[in-house]
C-alpha cells in the first residue's frame, strides 16, 4: 500500500516514515496539515480506497486525476534566499573622496549628495556626447583620451577647463605607469 504526501522530504525518508505510519495515516515528524490524499488512506481492514466506496477495493483510482502533486512555487520547509536589490551606480563615493581632500571637516547631506550625483551624471552624458561627435567628424571608431580632452576644452569654461585637462592628464599618466 502506498501513501502519497505532498512533502519536500527525500524519497528514502518518506518510505521509512510510511512504514511507521499509524492507524490514522499520519506520518511521524510531519506537520498535522500535511496534504494526504483521501483515496490513499488505509482503513482498519488494511485495504485502501475512499471511505464508503464499494467496488474496486484495494485498487487506486486513476493517477492522472488524483495522484498529481501540487505545483507550488515555494515548498514548505525550504528556506529561500533573499534576492539582493539591484545595484544603483552613483558618484557618491568619489564625490565624498574629493570633499575630504578639499574640506576634511565638512560633511554633505543626502539631498546635497543627490544633487551632486545628478550634476556629475549630466556632465558625464554631455562629455560622452561631445566626444562621440568628435569621433564621427574625424571618421574614427576608437574613443581615446585625446577626444575626451578636446570635449572638456569645448564644454567647460575658462579656468575650469584648464584644471580639468591637467587633472585628466595626470590621471592618464598615472594609469599608464601601472
Amino acid at each position: 500500500h502506498r501513501l502519497r504526501v505532498t512533502c519536500p522530504a527525500l524519497p528514502c525518508a518518506r518510505v521509512a516514515a510510511m512504514a511507521k505510519a499509524g492507524k490514522d495515516g499520519k506520518m511521524p515528524g510531519m506537520p498535522d496539515d500535511a496534504d494526504v490524499d483521501e483515496e490513499d488512506k488505509i482503513d482498519k481492514t488494511g485495504k485502501s480506497g475512499k471511505e464508503g466506496k464499494s467496488g474496486k477495493e484495494g485498487k487506486h483510482a486513476k493517477a492522472s486525476k488524483h495522484g498529481k502533486i501540487d505545483k507550488t512555487s515555494k515548498a514548505p520547509g525550504f528556506l529561500t534566499k533573499k534576492r539582493k536589490p539591484k545595484r544603483k551606480e552613483s558618484f557618491a563615493v568619489h564625490i565624498y573622496k574629493v570633499l575630504r581632500q578639499i574640506h576634511s571637516d565638512i560633511g554633505i547631506s543626502k539631498r546635497g549628495m543627490s544633487i551632486m550625483n545628478s550634476f556629475m551624471q549630466d556632465i558625464f552624458d554631455r562629455m560622452a556626447t561631445e566626444s562621440t561627435k568628435l569621433l564621427r567628424t574625424d571618421k574614427k571608431r576608437t574613443l581615446s583620451s585625446r577626444e575626451i580632452e578636446t570635449a572638456a576644452r569645448l564644454m567647460l569654461p575658462g579656468e575650469l577647463s584648464k584644471h580639468a585637462v591637467s587633472e585628466g592628464t595626470k590621471a592618464v599618466t598615472k594609469y599608464t605607469r601601472m
